[in-house]
């Protein structure tokens, strides 16, 4: 396995990326929401073929028949489906063994979109460009069949440099323009209705100790979508230049980066920063209008970075390489988000924009058939949705009185319950009570029975004491008392 820095990747939003390699595989890689972001590889399309290395590649990401190009080592052009892979048109250079044994392979491809827009929807227009500086124009209507593809008109051809080899070729976004650059060849700008070049890059003057740097352009891209006249490059040389042809041939700001040659440029959609790989594997961010230095990705590429792209819509961009691995970044925290490995060395990594998540599209997709069913049948729905609505909510009403007197029923056994203890308390204090009452009329007895005793004694000493005076009476008087 390549050497590669770990690193908690919190994972990537949901996304969909295609990847081309040496050996003329194509890949596709996706990360969905339900995987927690983890980008896994879903298709794979060809076979294994060293012959057909993609050199170049371009997508018209439309949401109806989108398009996929494809310039394979052979020579040939291929018109492919994003969404299955699907091969629509194959063509082929007009001498294939020439171009194989001049070493003259296409470096620089791209697929029109405006013109394919506002052409019919089964014609194509794309710009292929190859090292000898052989520029061509191309105009295919896409056959039911494959066997069926044929050109509009003839293709127009013309050629962008003298001597040196091209590297990099790049059309702006209004597609009005295209630039080239390469090994002897300066940046130079041309006008893609008039065939015409209309600017030409001059070389930098010569060092301090009057070294003067060889012309070697790897990589090239327009910074801003409206604004043709600035653009940045980066040379073999570890060296990134910045032009305005406005202003003057010569680079209005360069600077170096690390020491290995700049392998891949791309520019975000602000139009002030752009993204840099090196042949080394290290990626960064610069402020293009101050040659400031953002800062690098966290997590160093073990291989030299090929291709970079920034997603439209996400803040997210892609990196391949000579290591394998297909790398998605965040652009503001610029950490790793997801790494795949793909076995093969990968040319070229660009993004599908109209892929959507299962969930997120599921949930969309079926709001507006009910809304269109609700809008088309009101009869039927009104009869007989209310009915259903109505049951649920006697259901409802049901269970919540019966839930209502299960707990009035509750309260009242609470109730009771506490009525008997407050019973049984009223009834043990009014026991408590007569005893009392019991125990205070006892002791009135017995006061009144100590009482009528003391009477009785009190009685029965008056009684004797009666009997003697009477007694004596009779003694002295001798007369008797009736006792």
């Amino acid at each position: 396995m390549p050497r590669t820095t770990t690193l908690e990747s919190p994972g990537c939003p949901p996304l969909r990326a295609i990847t081309f390699d040496v050996l003329g595989l194509i890949k596709v890689s996706e990360a969905r929401s339900k995987q927690g972001g983890v980008t896994k590889v879903v298709e794979r399309w060809g076979e294994p073929d060293a012959s057909r290395c993609v050199l170049a590649a371009s997508i018209n990401d439309r949401k109806v028949d989108p398009l996929l190009a494809v310039a394979r080592k052979n020579g040939a052009v291929e018109l492919l489906s994003p969404i299955n892979g699907d091969l629509q048109v194959s063509l082929a250079t007009t001498n294939q063994t020439d171009v194989q044994s001049q070493e003259d392979n296409i470096v620089g491809l791209h697929l029109f979109k405006k013109q394919q827009s506002e052409s019919s929807p089964r014609s194509c227009t794309f710009l292929t460009c190859t090292t000898k500086g052989l520029t061509t124009v191309r105009s295919v209507t896409i056959p039911k069949s494959l066997g069926d593809s044929t050109c509009d008109d003839t293709p127009t051809t013309w050629n962008v440099c003298a001597a040196g080899n091209v590297l990099c070729c790049k059309v702006d976004e209004n597609e009005n323009y295209a630039l080239f650059g390469g090994k002897g060849v300066e940046v130079n700008i041309w006008d893609l209705a008039t065939h015409t070049k209309i600017w030409t890059a001059k070389s930098p003057p010569k060092n301090s100790l009057g070294i003067f740097t060889p012309t070697w352009f790897t990589s090239a891209t327009f910074m801003s979508k409206d604004d043709h006249r600035k653009f940045a490059a980066g040379t073999n040389s570890h060296e990134v230049r910045l032009y305005d042809m406005s202003a003057q041939r010569r680079p209005v700001m360069s600077f170096d980066f690390r020491e290995t040659p700049i392998k891949a440029v791309t520019e975000d959609v602000d139009g002030n920063t752009i993204y840099i790989g090196n042949g080394s594997g290290d990626l960064a961010s610069v402020d293009i209008r101050t040659g400031k230095l953002l800062g690098c990705f966290l997590g160093k590429c073990s291989g030299s970075i090929r291709s970079i792209t920034r997603h439209p819509d996400l803040p997210v961009i892609a990196s391949c390489g000579l290591d394998s691995y297909l790398r998605i970044w965040d652009i503001k925290s610029r950490q790793l988000l997801s790494a795949v490995f793909l076995k093969q060395h990968l040319t070229k990594v660009v993004f599908d924009s109209n892929f959507e998540d299962d969930e997120v599209a599921g949930s969309v997709a079926t709001m507006p058939p009910s809304e269109q069913e609700i809008d088309d049948e009101p009869v039927d729905r009104d009869e007989e949705s209310p009915p259903v609505v109505k049951k649920k909510k006697k259901r409802s009403k049901s269970r919540s009185l019966d839930e209502n007197e299960e707990v009035g029923v509750s309260s009242k056994h609470k109730k009771s319950k506490k009525s008997r203890n407050l019973d049984g308390e009223d009834e043990e204090s009014r026991s408590a009570k007569k005893k009392k009452a019991k125990k205070s009329q006892n002791v009135d007895e017995d006061e009144e029975e100590l009482i009528s005793v003391e009477q009785e004694k009190s009685e029965k000493s008056k009684v004797k004491s009666k009997d003697g005076k009477s007694k004596k009476s009779k003694k002295s008087k001798g007369e008797s008392i009736d006792v």
